[in-house]
């Protein structure tokens, strides 16, 4: 389990690659004893044999064979003035197989010989050739066995391995602890504070924040911060908006109670005899009939049962004209402009409620941000028919909308072009438009006016639940 963490893994690794550059130094180190071993041995024999050469005769036999054995050697050969003269002898115990010359060799013929030392266990007899220590002399050599060379070489190896070991184990350790300071506790950090977001992903204060003086460990804190931030926002937003659909929903409720008592009286108000009463009381009445089916739907629409568009075909013209006369009533002191162009004979197929909704809250728009000017203006809707399908546009000559407004044009409570507005009838207008299988779109937003365009094809899409009537 300990090895699945990032220090176990880290520890792992450290120590597998400390070893590693041991082993790659063990060879070329063993290769540099072996050397040393053997000019020792020279060093040696060199000093016996100016000892015998200084005291002439006067040394015997047993002093000789002390003074090889000290030196470890079978016999000395010193060549002094170009004359080669055995020194020192004893009997070989066997023949010399092979010869080394230390003068000069090359590092890789000295790795090579080590290896070769190691790997032989048999006692052989060498020959091995030196420069004299203090040049005393042209050059030394002597003849000795390999056994207790391999025994130093082995026991040396044996101690450079348990020196690495040591090593590895004190640096992974090191690294260790230091790893876990500078990498895993941040990150540890991290881990525990999505957790503790995790449980309460709206409580503020569990938002984290960036301590990390690392980098990329800081740079990570900074974007988990931004995102829990957003998503606090987001969820505190869909909160409030689930709030205020309960609310609506109940509003809606009683509201829609209240309107059909107020329709009770406006049916009636159609018997009176007073002519301004009589003309009066349909639009009166058809203004109230709307009022109850946007509740209605307020409601269903809480139940995420919106109804999809009920399809009647009727002249675009007349609720064009409706809408015109209604905002014009609106606008009250004429200060606003209401034009109209529109063809008497284009017919379409939609649900003419939900498009009397769409028209409405796009003049109305349209009204309002020329009034909230305090200037004259002129609002224009124009309708026309494609290969495709039929459009109707909406433009106006008010001060075009916000930067804000335009970023997020669609979507409620945050696309308000003007102070108090909630964004809400462009989004419902662009749903009801989607319903019917086309879209709404803003053509020109800027300082001579903003223009919108609504599209719907002729042929309602495929499979969109529509329902005829």
């Amino acid at each position: 389990m300990f090895l699945n963490t990032l220090s176990g893994r880290f520890l792992l690794l450290t120590m597998i690659f400390v070893m590693l550059a041991e082993i790659l130094i063990f060879v070329p180190s063993v290769a540099r004893f072996r050397e040393d071993y053997i000019l020792s041995r020279l060093e040696r024999a060199q000093i016996a044999s100016l000892s015998l050469l200084a005291a002439g005769d006067m040394i015997d036999q047993a002093v000789e064979q002390e003074l090889l054995a000290n030196a470890e050697v079978f016999n000395v050969v010193l060549r002094r003035d170009e004359i080669r003269q055995l020194v020192l002898s004893s009997p070989i115990p066997g023949p010399i197989e092979e010869t080394f010359d230390l003068r000069n060799a090359p590092a890789w013929d000295l790795i090579r010989d080590a290896v070769v030392c190691l790997l032989t266990p048999r006692d052989r007899v060498i020959r091995v050739i030196g420069d004299p220590v203090k040049r005393a002399g042209l050059l030394i050599e002597a003849t000795m066995a390999t056994a207790p060379m391999r025994q130093a070489m082995i026991d040396y190896g044996i101690r450079i391995l348990g020196l690495s070991a040591v090593i590895s184990a004190l640096t992974a350790a090191l690294l260790f602890f230091a790893v876990r300071k500078v990498l895993v506790s941040p990150i540890r950090r991290v881990v525990d504070s999505m957790r503790a977001y995790q449980d309460a992903p709206e409580d503020a204060r569990r938002v984290i924040e960036p301590r990390s003086d690392v980098v990329e460990l800081r740079e990570a804190e900074v974007a988990l911060q931004m995102m829990q931030r957003q998503l606090t926002q987001s969820l505190r937003q869909k909160e409030r908006l689930a709030q205020l659909g309960g609310a609506v929903a109940k509003i809606s409720h009683d509201l829609r109670n209240i309107l059909s008592t107020a329709q009770l009286f406006a049916d009636r108000m159609e018997d009176s005899a007073d002519p301004m009463v009589k003309r009066a009381a349909p639009k009166l009445v058809g203004s109230i009939s709307r009022a109850v089916g946007l509740c209605e739907t307020t409601l269903a629409f809480g139940k995420a049962e919106e109804a999809p568009p009920s399809l009647t075909r009727f002249g675009l013209a007349g609720i064009v004209h409706e809408v015109a006369e209604t905002e014009k009533l609106a606008a009250g002191d004429g200060q606003v402009e209401i034009v109209t162009d529109v063809a008497r004979d284009v017919q379409v197929r939609a649900d003419r409620e939900q498009l009397y909704r769409v028209l409405t809250n796009l003049v109305r728009n349209a009204r309002q941000a020329i009034e909230a000017t305090g200037k004259p203006g002129t609002v224009e809707i124009a309708i026309g028919e494609g290969s495709d399908g039929w459009w109707v546009s909406v433009g106006d000559t008010g001060p075009g909308l916000p930067d804000r407004a335009r970023e997020h044009l669609f979507q409620p409570f945050q696309g308000g072009a003007r102070k108090g507005g909630t964004g809400l009838g462009l989004a419902i207008a662009a749903e009801l438009v989607r319903g019917h299988g086309g879209k709404l779109e803003l053509v020109r937003s800027d300082g001579d006016g903003t223009v919108f365009r609504l599209t719907v094809p002729r042929v309602p899409a495929a499979g969109a639940g529509q329902r005829s009537s």
